[in-house]
């Protein structure tokens, strides 16, 4: 079992920065794909961004150039840097995992993000 634990996240003005951190614990043997997804209210989740152990990356997008991913693979955290916010980013951002030889994803329980204009 994997749990995630989010932080960082709160309320900020139109384009202010907020940084979102995400830690694994439980058993990591095979920890590989981490990522955020994000659900605003009467949407659907969306993918924001994920990064291989390796550092490959992919994001969404509506935050390619804004956001960045990155990840401490030796403290098992993942991090999201949003820059340039928009009250379109308002959402609740959840971490998700992968780990070798299961089926399921791992996720957090979600970081509320509000973005006032």
């Amino acid at each position: 079992q994997v749990q995630l634990v989010e932080s960082g996240g709160g309320l900020v003005q139109a384009g202010g920065s907020l940084r979102l951190a995400c830690a694994a614990s439980g058993s990591l043997f095979g920890i590989n794909l981490m990522g955020w997804y994000r659900q605003a209210p009467g949407k659907q989740r969306e993918l924001v961004a994920t990064i291989t152990t390796r550092g490959d990356t992919k994001y969404g997008d509506s935050v390619k150039g804004r956001f960045t991913i990155s990840r401490d693979n030796a403290k098992n955290t993942v991090y999201l840097q949003m820059n340039s916010l928009k009250p379109e980013d308002t959402a609740v951002y959840y971490c998700k995992c992968h780990q070798d030889w299961v089926p399921d994803a791992y996720w957090g329980q979600g970081s509320q993000v509000t973005v006032s204009s």
